[in-house]
């Protein structure tokens, strides 16, 4: 596998896991389990930090000037990583939404 493809993969793998945290966090807090609901969280971050890192070492060799290809593959792999973003922060709002509202009804 060429190198590229290789640290897409590992980009898609480690914010893939991150997202099924993040959603499983929050039917966890459905559930009112929240402190699985923030571990599971804390979880996904650290996925997702290590697939920041990889995204990191891509644009740092690219800035010391090595041509890095774009292809489908990599697109994806970055789009993986900010829809993952997002997730993130909507998983942490519905968290406090059932923690603080819904299940006090």
């Amino acid at each position: 596998m060429e190198k590229y493809e290789q640290i897409a993969f590992q980009i898609i793998t480690n914010v893939g896991m991150a997202k099924s945290n993040y959603m499983q966090a929050i039917q966890e807090a459905k559930e009112g389990n929240f402190e699985t609901a923030e571990n599971l969280v804390s979880e996904g971050n650290q996925f997702l930090v290590e697939g920041h890192k990889v995204h990191k070492d891509l644009i740092q060799a690219e800035a010391s000037g090595e041509p890095v290809p774009l292809n489908l593959l990599l697109s994806h792999a970055e789009d993986q990583l900010i829809s993952t973003e997002v997730i993130k922060e909507m998983a942490k709002e519905l968290i406090y939404v059932h923690q603080n509202y819904v299940k006090k009804q």
